[in-house]
């Protein structure tokens, strides 16, 4: 599958409309020399500075000595051409065009670290969050897998199918316990480079990251573009109901 051109196949099509998720492998994403650099994109981003109403550094505690870790960064794409240039307007937006059937548009982005010590994400659907407030109906998120995402550093875990019945939690709250434990979980094990879709009626969790090393991920979020570019409203609702921790007051 050629970088520029390549539309998703009939197969990969199908599989999406019946699971709700889709896996590329990094060799059929893009040439490995525009790999490593977006690898390495995510790397230099994680040095960035605390920097006060630009892009947006959160934090977390250690899960065993309770010190601030990062847990992750969004509203990079204005701060980072290249990355933007590939996900906003480039070949992976081609592809979520594709598997709306319509074109898209880019709505949010963000990297989790999963440092070592870092804490998992509960079982949720993301359509359960508060984009429900910007208009959008459905939204796509691409995953880009800068480590080996394994089960011992906290891989995202997807439940295939279910994604046609809708919503199965109240809205803004996570998914009920007694649904997860009837759940089917299956843990994405990705390599370096490769990237997966799934839409926001996916069940997902991930789990505590155990091992010694990062586990990072960058997240990239799209609303069909017939329902309006949010992206600006997003971030400015974010920074002001949930600000960074250098922009936070005291008590």
């Amino acid at each position: 599958m050629a970088a520029t051109t390549s539309p998703l196949t009939p197969e990969q099509l199908e599989g999406w409309q019946r699971d709700g998720v889709l896996l590329v492998r990094s060799a059929e994403f893009l040439p490995e020399e525009t790999r490593n650099a977006l690898i390495g994109a995510v790397k230099e981003v994680q040095d960035w500075p605390d920097t006060p109403g630009k892009w947006q550094r959160y934090y977390e505690k250690h899960r065993d000595t309770a010190q601030p870790i990062l847990q992750r960064i969004e509203r990079i794409f204005p701060y980072h051409q290249l990355l933007r240039d590939t996900f906003s307007g480039g070949v992976v937006e081609q592809m979520v065009s594709q598997l709306f059937g319509e074109k898209a548009v880019l709505f949010k982005e963000k990297i989790n670290f999963k440092l070592p010590g870092s804490a998992g994400f509960e079982p949720h659907q993301d359509h359960a969050a508060k984009w429900d407030r910007y208009g959008h109906t459905l939204h796509i998120t691409c995953l880009l897998c800068v480590d080996d995402a394994t089960p011992d550093n906290g891989c995202l875990e997807v439940v295939r199918g279910r994604h046609k019945e809708g919503l199965l939690c109240n809205m803004h709250e996570a998914l009920p316990e007694e649904l997860c434990n009837s759940l089917t979980w299956e843990p994405l094990l990705m390599k370096s480079g490769d990237i997966a879709f799934f839409d926001s009626f996916v069940p997902h969790r991930s789990a505590a990251n155990k091992t010694d090393a990062a586990r990072r991920v960058l997240y990239v979020t799209y609303n069909r573009a017939a329902e309006g570019d949010a992206y600006a409203s997003y971030y400015g609702d974010k920074m002001r109901e949930f600000p960074q921790d250098c922009e936070r007051e005291e008590g």
